[in-house]
């Protein structure tokens, strides 16, 4: 008696749709999007008006990338520690935008605010380098962390305007740094590109984690204060 054949193995769709493809290049759709319009990655729309992109032609940008002429990030000089270094230089600097955080931040805490801040770079270089689910885990340990800052601030009575000021310049440090590199080793345009998208959609991403928990321990902090002034308030089932 014969063993019943395998089913044969699907082949892989060769032509992909939007959310299909983003993913395979680890980077968010619009940004594909964006990528196409702008004739960077080829694509067709089909008779219904989808867009759709060539799996081979995919596969050819990922290996681009990940073994291209200019390498990683930390290959040109982009290091974490770098560009840590660059983030406390460049962030103090006077601009109108929002106070200098070393000025609202307890002495106590500015240690913890550094180290924070020094895992976050290493996150963002690494989302920048990596594709597949090291870009994935990259991401959420830089939402984590973001999070924590917001958080963080809101402990410390900084009001939730000023806060998101301080992230939005925070972000001038680690854009600036990157395209200092890229004028030194003569990165293609076309990759500079791709780098500053990829780091600003990101960092929105971020603003978005940072802003909620910062609104989120508020409300908190706020509900533990009204509960301490208004003992009464308590239930009987709760005494």
């Amino acid at each position: 008696m014969t063993d019943d054949p395998q089913p044969p193995q699907r082949r892989p769709a060769e032509r992909l749709a939007l959310g299909e493809a983003s993913r395979l290049l680890g980077v968010d759709p619009d940004t594909l999007r964006r990528w196409a319009d702008e004739g960077r990655v080829p694509a067709f729309t089909t008779p219904g008006g989808h867009r759709r992109f060539e799996r081979k032609a995919l596969e050819r940008l990922v290996a681009a990338r990940r073994t291209g002429p200019i390498g990683t990030l930390a290959s040109l000089g982009a290091s974490p520690d770098r560009l840590s270094a660059a983030y406390r230089r460049r962030y103090g600097e006077p601009h109108a935008m929002a106070p200098d955080p070393r000025s609202t931040v307890p002495a106590s805490d500015r240690e913890t605010f550094r180290d924070l801040g020094r895992q976050l770079v290493d996150a963002l270089v690494r989302h920048l380098d990596e594709i597949g689910p090291g870009r994935a885990l990259a991401e959420r340990e830089a939402v984590d962390i973001s999070a924590r800052f917001g958080e963080r601030l809101a402990v410390h009575g900084i009001p939730l305007s000023d806060a998101v000021s301080m992230f939005v310049s925070a972000r001038r440090p680690f854009l600036a740094e990157l395209s200092v590199v890229a004028r030194k080793r003569g990165v293609e345009s076309a990759r500079v590109g791709d780098l500053y998208d990829t780091s600003t959609g990101l960092l929105d991403r971020l603003l978005l984690a940072f802003t909620a928990a910062h609104e989120t321990t508020v409300r908190e902090l706020a509900a533990a204060a009204s509960a301490a002034a208004n003992p009464a308030s308590v239930t009987r089932d709760q005494v």
